[in-house]
C-alpha cells in the first residue's frame, strides 16, 4: 500500500523498531564529521567557548545535542571540558602539534576558576568564577534508548528542553526530518507516495497549499528539463541493495581510514526513475527548526548539514538511503536510513523569523578555518627535532583535511542562528 513519503519515514526512521530507535545506532552505518575527527568536536567547544563570553558567563550554560545517535558528539565534548585542548583534538599533552594556535577566549586559554563579571567588566577581588566544567549541562535529543554506558553526565531526553541559555547543535538532523516529494506533471506539481516495502512509487494528489506555497517560493521549476507532457511511469522497484549488481548509486567517496561511506558526497545519487523534476519538500524542516530556535532563550543555535540553496536546486532530488557502509536506494522499510539533502536557504529563513537576528551561512571548511581547523602541515623542522611529534601532527592535520575537504565533509553548510547575542565572524581570520 502506497503512502505519503514523510510518512513512510517517519515510521521507517522514528517508529517501533525504526533505523534510528533500534540497533547500535547510526555511527555502525555512515560517517559524519563527528566520527571522523576528534578536531570536530575540538572547533565546536571553541565555538562553546565564544557563546559562553558572548553570555557573560552564565551559571548554567547549555550545550543540547539534537539528533545525538548514540551520544558520541557530547562524550567528546564533555572529555574535552575543563582541560586545555591540543590542536589535534585530543587534550593537551608531551608533543603538541601546533596546528591550530590558541587565541584569547579559545578552550586552551581558559583557566579552571576566573573572576566573574559582567560581559564588559574588569574582574573584582575576591570573586571566582566557575569552571566551564562545572557550569556545563550536555543534553543529547533522541528518541532512542539512552545508551548503557552513557556518562551521567549527559542529560538524555527524547525532546528539545525549553529555556536554553547556550548552545543548540543540530549536526546532520534536518536531513532526517520526514518530508513529502512532488513530482512535475503536465497538470503542475504532485505529491509521489511510496510503498513501504518496495520502494515504488506512484502519483498522488496535488499539494496542500502550504506545501504549493513552499515550492513555489523555495523550488522554482526548471526551465532545462524535458518537458512534463504526461504523468511519468513511476511504477519501479528499487533493486535489491543485498544484491551483488549495481544499484544505479554512484558509491559515495570512502572516508580515509573508514569502510563507512560519509553522506556528506555533494551532489545526488542517478535514480532509475527517468529524467522529470522532483522536489523534496522542505517545510517540515523549516518548522523544526524554527522550533528548535524558539526553545533558546539566550544562545546560538547551530545546523551541520548537506544542503543546497534555491538558485541551484537539484533537478532530480537527492533521496538516498546508507546501511552497514554503503549508499543503497531509499527503501523506507526500516532497515537503512533514508535521507535528503537540506534547503538550507529556506530553514535559515524559517529560524531567522523566530529569533528576529541575523543568521550566517558557510561551508564546514570556512566555518572550521575560522576555529582554527586549517588542516596545514606542520613544520618539517620538526621531524628533526621531535619525530614522534612530527607523526602525530601529521596525522592531525590529515584529519582536519578530510573535515575540510570540499568535495567531502568540508562541503557542508554551517547555519549559525544567534538569538539575543551578537553573531560573531564565521570566516577565518
Amino acid at each position: 500500500m502506497s503512502i505519503s513519503w514523510q510518512d513512510a519515514m517517519s515510521r521507517a526512521l522514528y517508529g517501533p523498531g525504526g533505523f534510528f530507535v533500534a540497533g547500535t545506532g547510526p555511527a555502525d552505518h555512515f560517517r559524519t564529521s563527528v566520527h571522523a575527527s576528534p578536531a570536530f568536536a575540538t572547533a565546536l567547544l571553541r565555538l562553546i567557548s565564544e557563546v559562553d563570553t558572548a553570555l557573560g558567563h552564565p551559571p548554567r550554560l547549555d550545550v543540547v545535542d539534537v539528533g545525538a545517535g548514540r551520544g558520541e558528539l557530547l562524550q567528546r565534548l564533555l572529555a574535552f571540558v575543563g582541560v586545555a585542548v591540543g590542536v589535534s583534538g585530543e587534550p593537551t599533552r608531551s608533543g603538541r602539534s601546533g596546528l591550530i594556535p590558541a587565541r584569547a577566549g579559545s578552550p586552551e586559554t581558559l583557566t579552571p576558576a576566573a573572576s566573574a563579571r559582567p560581559l564588559g567588566e574588569e574582574p573584582s577581588s575576591g570573586t571566582v568564577r566557575p569552571s566551564l566544567a562545572e557550569r556545563v549541562r550536555l543534553t543529547a535529543v533522541e528518541y532512542a534508548d539512552r545508551p548503557k554506558n552513557l556518562p551521567e553526565e549527559i542529560n538524555w531526553t527524547a525532546e528539545i528542553p525549553t529555556k536554553i541559555t547556550g548552545v543548540l547543535l543540530a549536526t546532520e538532523w534536518l536531513d532526517n526530518v520526514p518530508l513529502d516529494i512532488a513530482v512535475q506533471t503536465e497538470d503542475g506539481w504532485r505529491y509521489l507516495l511510496v510503498d513501504p516495502e518496495s520502494g515504488t512509487e506512484t502519483i498522488g494528489d496535488p499539494p496542500s497549499p502550504d506545501d504549493l506555497d513552499w515550492l513555489t517560493k523555495w523550488w522554482p521549476s526548471p526551465t532545462n528539463t524535458q518537458s512534463a507532457a504526461s504523468e511519468p511511469d513511476l511504477g519501479v522497484t528499487w533493486p535489491d541493495a543485498t544484491s551483488g549488481s549495481e544499484s544505479g548509486f554512484g558509491a559515495a567517496r570512502p572516508a580515509q581510514g573508514s569502510s563507512l561511506t560519509a553522506r556528506s558526497r555533494p551532489g545526488c545519487p542517478e535514480t532509475p526513475h527517468g529524467d522529470y523534476p522532483r522536489a523534496e519538500i522542505g517545510r517540515t524542516r523549516d518548522e523544526a527548526w524554527a522550533n528548535a530556535v524558539r526553545q533558546i532563550s539566550r544562545g546560538l543555535a547551530v545546523a551541520v548539514d548537506y544542503g543546497h540553496l534555491r538558485e541551484a536546486r537539484p533537478v532530480h532530488g537527492t533521496l538516498t538511503g546508507y546501511r552497514a557502509g554503503r549508499q543503497v536506494p531509499p527503501v523506507p522499510d526500516g532497515s537503512s536510513d533514508v535521507t535528503a539533502h537540506v534547503a538550507m536557504d529556506s530553514v535559515a529563513s524559517a529560524g531567522a523569523a523566530v529569533a528576529r537576528c541575523a543568521y550566517s551561512l558557510v561551508s564546514q571548511r570556512e566555518a572550521l578555518r575560522a576555529l582554527g581547523a586549517d588542516g596545514g602541515r606542520p613544520p618539517l623542522s620538526l621531524a628533526g627535532t621531535d619525530p614522534a611529534g612530527y607523526v602525530r601532527a601529521l596525522a592531525a592535520a590529515s584529519a582536519v583535511a578530510e573535515l575540510t575537504d570540499p568535495a567531502g565533509l568540508g562541503g557542508h553548510l554551517w547555519l549559525r542562528q544567534p538569538v539575543g547575542i551578537p553573531l560573531g565572524p564565521a570566516v577565518a581570520r
